[in-house]
């Protein structure tokens, strides 16, 4: 049987990805290399541009190429208003709703005591001193309907009480969603956050 020991490498490594299984990293490990010259050459190149040019920004913990993102640079989203968001990929959710229009804050995660997560591990500190050393008004708590999610969003809460205006995204039933295929905490939520039509 020929040598595989690189090409079993890959697959182990590829098999860490989240969503990927050994079966599916050895399947696409496989694709990969039958379009050598289409993916796996410009996947690899790019893959090695990332690991030499990304960052995490300084100021918001966003992923970019510079020490400071551009959603920070940007003299236009300096409003008075901060996201706070659990990791990168709910920032980036945002921004592709393009609604929102002032700065993030990326936690790194959230409390977890059986995970040994506290404020010091997550960017909880360097939040507070956002507050303290920008003009901001209003701190948005765009965390996930977790335990996890709800009680970093609390302890936040009582940091910040009487610093700044507090606010969360609405919770409840989502647009198309029907009743039937709700969970008792979802509608328990839409009922208490209902308003007046």
């Amino acid at each position: 049987m020929p040598d595989r020991t690189e090409i079993d490498a890959l697959i182990d490594l590829m098999a860490k990805l989240p969503g990927l299984g050994p079966r599916s990293a050895r399947r696409a490990v496989l694709h990969l290399i039958r379009k050598r010259a289409l993916l796996l050459q410009p996947l690899a190149d790019a893959m090695q541009q990332v690991a030499s040019s990304a960052r995490e920004c300084l100021n918001c913990g966003n992923i970019g190429t510079a020490e400071i993102c551009p959603i920070c640079a940007d003299a236009r989203r300096a409003n008075g208003q901060i996201c706070v968001v659990e990791d990168v990929s709910d920032l980036w959710a945002m921004e592709r709703s393009g609604v929102f229009k002032g700065r993030y804050h990326v936690l790194g995660g959230t409390l977890s005591a059986l995970d040994n997560v506290g404020p010091e591990e997550l960017r909880i500190p360097q939040l507070v001193s956002r507050i303290d050393g920008e003009a901001i008004s209003e701190v948005i708590l765009a965390l996930n309907a977790t335990v996890d999610g709800q009680t970093t969003a609390h302890y936040i809460a009582d940091q910040l009480e009487t610093r700044v205006e507090l606010t969360s995204l609405a919770q409840g039933v989502p647009i198309g969603g029907e009743l039937d295929y709700l969970d008792d905490g979802t509608i328990t939520a839409a009922l208490n956050a209902r308003k007046r039509v």
